[in-house]
C-alpha cells in the first residue's frame, strides 16, 4: 500500500486567494501543498483587467463589499491593505499604475503579478499539483481508539483527545493533512476551470450557503420596449445608473457614474456591471443618460433658436445614433425643435434623467466577473476564515462577500488569504506572520 502524502496544509485552488495564502504559509515554516484541477495557474488573474491584473484599489473599505453578514470582511481588510500589497509589488519591481478610482493596474502584464505569486510559493517552498483531480476528501482519526461520531457525517466535531485530521484521494494520490484550504473561487467564467467544489465540500460538512448568484455581470433585455435600442451594440456614454424604484424583495438602493455600453443583448460597461451586484429579479434600474446637464434648459434655448429636427439637436447632448433611437417612437419628436410642444419637451428632459428599465436577466456566469453568495460567513471565523468544522477553512470568491468592479475583490483575495495563513501559523508554529509596508 502507497504511503500517504503528509502535508500541515493543503490548499485546493491555485488562483489569486489559493496563490497567495500558500506562499505567506508556506514562508511562515508550514509544509504547504497547492493543488489545482486546471493545467494552468491563475486564469482570472490572466485575463482580468484587459490582461493587466486591476490587483488592488487604493480606496478600499468594508462599504465596498457586499455580504450577508456585511461586518465580517472588516477584521481581514483591515490587517492586510491595499498598502501591503503594493508594498509586495514593489518589493518584485513590478511597475503599476493609477487608472480610474483608484484602481491600480500592472504597467506591463498580468503574467508579472502570476510571476511574483509564484516567486512568493518557491520562497515558502511550496509543493504544486497541477493538474490534480481531488476524486474526495473525508475527515478521519489518528486515534482508532476514538473514532468522530461519525465519518459519514462530516460536521459533527471531534470528540476530546481525537486529533481532527483530513483524507484526501486525487488522482496524484492520498494527501494527509491537519487542515485544507478551499480556495476554489465561484461559478464565474466556467471556460477558465471555474466549478462548485468549494460549495460541495461547505455541503458535505454542512456549513450554510447563501445562493450564488452571477455579479459584475451585463443586463440583458427582451420584449418590443426594447426594439429601438437593439441595434445600438458597441454605443458607450457616461452614465449615472442606481436601482429603480420599483424593487423586488430583496433589492438593495445603489448609485454609480460610470460609462454605459449597449451589447446586441441589452447593457454592460461598468455602470451597468456595478449595479447588476445589487438589482434583483423583477426589479427596475434608472438610468440619467445625460448627468450634470440642465437638459430642458438646452432643450428650450434650442426650440427658440432652431428648426433643426429634435434629433438633431438631441446629438448635442448624447451620441446621434441614441438620440435617433430615443426619438423613433415618439412622432412629436420627429419634427423640427420650433414645432414640438414645451409638455414634450418637459417629458423627453425628464425621461433623459430618469429613464427607468426592467432587466429581464444576465448574460449569467459565463460573463459574470465574480459569484455573488457562497459559504455563509456566520460559520467561518473572520480572523482566521477557519470554518465550524475544524481545520477546514474557506478563502477568497468561495466565501459569501463580493466587492464592487475595481480591484476590490482581488484585496479581498489577498486579505482573506493572509488571514488565514497567518491563522494557519499561529496555531501549528510559534512564526508568525507579519504584513509588509513602506
Amino acid at each position: 500500500m502507497t504511503t500517504p502524502h503528509q502535508f500541515d496544509v493543503v490548499i485546493i485552488g491555485a488562483g489569486a486567494a489559493g496563490l497567495f495564502c500558500a506562499g505567506m504559509a508556506g514562508q511562515a515554516g508550514l509544509k504547504v501543498l497547492l493543488i489545482d484541477h486546471s493545467e494552468k495557474v491563475a486564469e482570472k488573474i490572466r485575463i482580468s483587467g484587459g490582461g493587466r491584473a486591476n490587483f488592488t484599489n487604493k480606496d478600499v473599505s468594508p462599504a465596498n463589499f457586499l455580504s450577508e453578514n456585511p461586518h465580517f470582511c472588516r477584521s481581514a481588510l483591515s490587517r492586510y491593505t491595499p498598502r501591503d500589497f503594493i508594498a509586495l509589488m514593489n518589493k518584485h519591481g513590478i511597475a503599476h499604475h493609477e487608472k480610474h478610482k483608484g484602481q491600480l493596474f500592472c504597467d506591463n502584464s498580468a503574467q508579472d503579478l502570476i510571476d511574483m505569486l509564484l516567486k512568493e510559493c518557491e520562497a515558502g517552498g511550496v509543493q504544486r499539483w497541477q493538474p490534480c483531480q481531488v476524486q474526495n476528501l473525508r475527515e478521519i482519526t489518528e486515534n482508532p481508539d476514538e473514532p468522530p461520531e461519525n465519518s459519514s457525517i462530516f460536521g459533527s466535531r471531534p470528540r476530546i483527545n481525537c486529533l481532527n485530521r483530513y483524507e484526501i484521494n486525487s488522482n496524484q494520490g492520498v494527501i494527509k493533512t491537519p487542515n485544507i484550504v478551499i480556495a476554489t473561487g465561484g461559478l464565474s467564467i466556467p471556460k477558465i476551470g471555474a466549478t462548485d467544489f468549494g460549495y460541495r465540500v461547505a455541503k458535505q460538512f454542512n456549513l450554510r450557503m447563501v445562493e450564488p448568484r452571477p455579479a459584475l455581470v451585463p443586463l440583458t433585455f427582451d420584449g418590443d420596449a426594447w426594439l429601438p435600442y437593439a441595434n445600438l451594440a458597441g454605443l458607450a456614454l457616461p452614465v449615472v445608473i442606481e436601482t429603480g424604484t420599483k424593487k423586488s424583495k430583496s433589492n438593495e438602493k445603489a448609485a454609480f457614474s460610470e460609462d454605459l455600453l449597449f451589447t446586441h443583448k441589452g447593457l454592460s460597461g461598468p455602470a451597468v456591471l456595478q449595479i447588476s451586484s445589487f438589482w434583483r429579479e423583477n426589479g427596475t434600474i434608472k438610468l440619467n443618460l445625460t448627468p450634470n446637464t440642465d437638459v430642458l434648459a438646452l432643450l428650450q434655448q434650442s426650440k427658440a433658436r432652431s428648426h433643426k429636427l429634435v434629433a438633431n439637436e438631441l446629438a448635442n447632448l448624447v451620441p446621434s445614433r441614441l438620440a435617433d433611437a430615443w426619438t423613433s417612437t415618439d412622432t412629436t419628436l420627429q419634427r423640427p425643435m420650433s414645432d414640438v410642444p414645451d409638455k414634450a419637451l418637459t417629458q423627453l428632459a425628464q425621461r433623459l434623467s430618469n429613464w427607468e428599465l426592467t432587466p429581464t436577466g444576465t448574460e449569467g456566469y459565463k460573463k459574470a466577473e465574480v459569484t455573488l453568495g457562497g459559504v455563509d460567513t456566520r460559520d467561518v471565523s473572520s480572523q482566521t476564515m477557519e470554518s465550524k468544522q475544524s481545520g477546514l477553512y474557506f478563502i477568497g470568491e468561495v466565501l459569501d462577500v463580493t466587492g464592487w468592479l475595481g480591484g476590490y475583490n482581488f484585496q479581498w483575495a489577498w486579505a482573506s488569504a493572509f488571514a488565514c495563513a497567518q491563522g494557519l501559523a499561529q496555531g501549528l508554529k510559534p512564526k508568525t506572520l507579519e504584513a509588509t509596508t513602506d
